[in-house]
């Protein structure tokens, strides 16, 4: 579970051989969703705030993550991506 972003408490991380569409898994405290990359379409719960921040980060990195869905399917380490500030 490479861990490619941590920001105001939330872990974003990608999955080797993960299945498709390309997404990103985001945790927060008992939370999880995951952000279908390409549409920005987001599955499960969180707490409202901090998935204002979730998206905001995922509208600034959207390349970057596209990158290293690619680099996961390949099982390479994706590469770390800059935390919202």
């Amino acid at each position: 579970m490479p861990v490619i972003s941590r920001f105001l408490g939330i872990i974003i991380v990608m999955y080797w051989d993960d299945h498709a569409p390309p997404h990103f898994h985001a945790k927060y405290s008992e939370y999880e969703i995951t952000v279908n990359i390409l549409t920005g379409v987001v599955e499960g719960k969180f707490p409202k705030r901090a998935l204002h921040h979730v998206l905001e980060w995922y509208e600034l990195h959207q390349e970057e993550l596209i990158e290293n869905w690619e680099l996961c399917q390949k099982d390479e380490a994706p590469k770390a991506i800059k935390p919202l500030e």
